[in-house]
C-alpha cells in the first residue's frame, strides 16, 4: 500500500473508533482505549504463561479437581481484596488512584485518577472483581508451573480469608452481646 492509502485507512479507523466511543458512552467519558489495552495486556499475559506451560511440557488436567476450584476461588478472592482494597497495599495503587476514605475493616475506598493512562489502571487496581480475573489466571498458571509452591501460597491465602471471616464474626458477636461498637478488638 502507498503512504497516502495508509494515512486514509488510519484516519478512517481513527474516526470509526472515535464515533464508536462517542456513540457508546452516551455523553459520559469512558476510557474504551484503556479497556482495550487492558484486555490486550491480559490476553498477552495469559498467552505467555500458556506458552511457557506448553514449552515445559506440563500436562493439563482433564478437568480441575473440585478442591482446587475452591482453593483457587478463596485464594483469588483474598488476594484480589488484598491488592485492590487493603490499606497496606495503597502505595501500589497511589500513582493511579485518589484516596476517598476508609471502607470496611482495614480497607480503603479509592477512585481512579482521571488522567490519561491512569484511569483504566486505577479502575483495575481498585476493583476486586477486575483484579480477581488476573489473580485466577496467575494462580492457575502457578498451579500448572509450580504446583507445590502455588498450593502452599493458596493455602495461606485461604487461611487468611478464614481468619478474616473469624475476626468479623467475633467482632459482630461481641457487638451483639455487649451492644457496644468496639472497633478496637
Amino acid at each position: 500500500m502507498s503512504t497516502a492509502t495508509d494515512r486514509r485507512l488510519t484516519r478512517r479507523l481513527h474516526a470509526l473508533v472515535h464515533s464508536t466511543g462517542r456513540d457508546y458512552s452516551a455523553g459520559s467519558e469512558r476510557p474504551l482505549g484503556g479497556y482495550l489495552a487492558a484486555m490486550t495486556g491480559f490476553g498477552a499475559y495469559t498467552a505467555a504463561w500458556a506458552a511457557v506451560v506448553r514449552l515445559r511440557g506440563r500436562p493439563l488436567p482433564d478437568r480441575p479437581a473440585p478442591a482446587d476450584i475452591v482453593l483457587t476461588s478463596v485464594a483469588a478472592f483474598r488476594l484480589s481484596r488484598l491488592l485492590s482494597k487493603a490499606s497496606v497495599t495503597s502505595p501500589l495503587r497511589a500513582p493511579f488512584t485518589r484516596y476517598v476514605g476508609p471502607q470496611g475493616p482495614a480497607e480503603l475506598h479509592e477512585v481512579a485518577r482521571e488522567e490519561a493512562g491512569k484511569e483504566t489502571v486505577g479502575e483495575l487496581m481498585t476493583c476486586p472483581f477486575c483484579t480477581g480475573v488476573w489473580m485466577v489466571s496467575s494462580l492457575t498458571a502457578g498451579r500448572l508451573l509450580w504446583p507445590r509452591a502455588t498450593r502452599t501460597a493458596m493455602g495461606a491465602l485461604t487461611a487468611l480469608a478464614g481468619a478474616d471471616a473469624l475476626q468479623l464474626a467475633y467482632a459482630a458477636l461481641v457487638d451483639r452481646t455487649t451492644g457496644a461498637d468496639d472497633e478496637g478488638t
